[in-house]
């Protein structure tokens, strides 16, 4: 159960940093996009996915949410966890001096450790899918989010195809008059009206 969480966190990390590296490893400007047409009459652009995340205003306000969620859950098992391990320890140490009265309330203690040790073990399952929940719930309101501005935005230029990318995902090469990156980020970042 611990391990699912390592790995959530480890995955987190892992993503926190590439998305880093990629923003702050190729600061260039960009100019404004006007589409491009190739033969056929298709116009094509792209968005960079790692810079739009890493500067659109809700997603970092969103994934500070959620890394606080994490850390309140891992804090809350950690404290449950220890005062497990103490009561754990404390039987052991009364079972070998023979400080039970009868082998009931033995019994009954150690019953009484196993129970709590199972609800840790659910307790940490529940965390962990309402993280995992919440981080879902997060990226399908995002997707949606971005997909509307898009929307938006192509209905005013006109492309036949806005593709994304994040670092050299899919994309390997693209002419920097057609990222469209900075002008999405601009009309997601602005406010309601």
């Amino acid at each position: 159960m611990k391990s699912t969480l390592y790995i959530v966190n480890a995955v987190m990390v892992v993503a926190i940093v590439i998305l880093f590296v990629l923003f702050f490893g190729n600061k260039q400007e960009e100019k404004t996009v006007a589409p491009v047409q190739v033969e056929g009459g298709v116009s094509v652009a792209y968005v960079r996915m790692d810079s739009l995340l890493l500067n659109y205003n809700v997603y970092k306000t969103m994934s500070e949410e959620l890394l606080k969620q994490e850390e309140s859950a891992r804090a809350t098992l950690n404290q449950k966890a220890v005062e497990l391990q103490r009561e754990m320890e404390d039987f052991q140490m009364k079972l070998e001096n023979r400080a039970f009265l009868s082998e009931e309330r033995a019994r009954a203690a150690q019953d009484n450790i196993l129970r709590k040790q199972r609800n840790l073990q659910e307790l940490t399952v529940k965390m962990e899918q309402d993280l995992v929940t919440k981080q879902k719930q997060m990226n399908d309101q995002l997707a949606a989010t971005v997909d509307s501005v898009i929307n938006v935005y192509n209905s005013e230029k006109g492309f036949t195809f806005i593709l994304s990318t994040a670092g050299t995902d899919n994309i390997l090469y693209g002419e920097k008059s057609l990222n469209i990156t900075n002008d999405v980020l601009q009309l997601l970042n602005q406010p309601a009206q």
